[in-house]
């Protein structure tokens, strides 16, 4: 083999989730919003002036930055923007940490963190959820060179109460813990109130899910000054223009109009628990999902036949190919009209 392909980084690659393009597909397999976004949002979209795209976009992000400042109540100073939230905790992981320790999380979680430990040599170690799938605090309460997880926790969708969160903030004055909060406007709490008490806490959020933007990839962090700047100090050394034009602009938008993310997101969380009940009824087991997905499972069912009945129909749901959630199934919240159509399905499908 030839020298330069031996040096090559060798890593198992996250793998996303399917994009398939069917005219009467039910698509609920990637978490997306199954609504539009914010109707400014829209209007941004069509006014779009292509003769600005000559010009790069403003490398700070300020008036994005400010926009969301603003609407968190943090200052400026406290906020960095990148290309989706996976962008911006790659970065997190390449600016803290660089220690010799372990970072730790969940062993059923976000399915990039341990891709991105491998690809820039971080130490990790996972910490197993209990029976209920549910993220043990006392876990955490050991030496660590840092700690991440998601809450409410994909793909489980359970929620972790903010005073179990400060406990492990508590426990950890000397790690960074990074609180993913891609799913938090669907029911959880957000630990964003916990900022001005500790220093070592970042927040991690996204226009994928709730503000329905996943198409236009803008992601944010909130912290300590002296974490943004160590977060933009790396930012600048490698790609100084990250969000583009229209990115920019579309997420400005959608940060002000707050009446519409309210509104939406209250249209999920109604269709989430109407789910909850239909599931229920026809034997299906989960978790109490705060989230804009179920986890579910069936005691009668072998989830990857269901996952493959329901690809022929043209009705794509998530399987996870992993001992521990074999047997279970995510499956995205729709519009009601789609989540019928999924209940339809499975009533046939469990005759059998």
């Amino acid at each position: 083999m030839k020298r330069y392909l031996e040096a090559i980084r060798k890593v198992v690659p996250y793998v996303p989730g399917d994009q398939p393009n069917f005219p009467d597909m039910i698509k609920l397999n990637t978490n997306e919003n199954p609504y539009p976004p914010a109707p400014e949002v829209q209007e941004i979209l069509k006014m779009s002036h292509a003769d600005q795209l000559r010009l790069y976009p403003d490398p700070t992000s300020h008036e994005l930055n400010a926009a969301i400042a603003d609407f968190y109540h943090v200052q400026e100073s406290q906020v960095f923007t990148g290309v989706g939230s996976d962008d911006v905790l790659a970065m997190i992981f390449q600016t803290f940490f660089q220690s010799d320790l372990p970072i730790l999380f969940p062993d059923i979680t976000y399915a990039f963190y341990p891709v991105w430990c491998d690809l820039f040599r971080i130490p990790y170690e996972v910490q197993p959820l209990n029976d209920k799938l549910e993220i043990v605090p006392e876990d955490y309460f050991r030496e660590n060179g840092g700690i991440v997880f998601p809450n409410p926790n994909a793909p489980t969708g359970i929620a972790m109460p903010m005073s179990e969160i400060e406990r492990i903030l508590q426990h950890n004055p000397e790690s960074l813990v990074v609180v993913d909060e891609a799913y938090v406007d669907f029911g959880g709490e957000s630990v964003l109130p916990l900022l001005d008490r500790y220093e070592n806490l970042m927040v991690v959020q996204t226009f994928s899910k709730s503000r329905a933007m996943a198409g236009m990839r803008i992601g944010f962090a909130i912290g300590h000054p002296t974490l943004i700047r160590a977060l933009h100090d790396v930012k600048y050394s490698f790609n100084s223009y990250t969000l583009n034009r229209t990115s920019l602009s579309a997420g400005v938008a959608s940060v002000k109009d707050r009446p519409y993310l309210e509104q939406q997101t209250a249209k999920i969380i109604a269709t989430r628990e109407h789910a909850k009940q239909v599931l229920a009824e026809l034997g299906f087991q989960f978790p109490d999902s705060k989230s804009n997905f179920l986890f579910v499972t069936h005691p009668d069912c072998d989830a990857h036949e269901l996952f493959l009945a329901l690809r022929e129909a043209h009705i794509f749901v998530r399987w996870f190919d992993s001992p521990r959630i074999r047997n279970y199934l995510r499956i995205s919240i729709g519009t009601e009209e789609q989540m019928e159509a999924l209940y339809q399905f499975l009533r046939q499908y469990l005759k059998k």
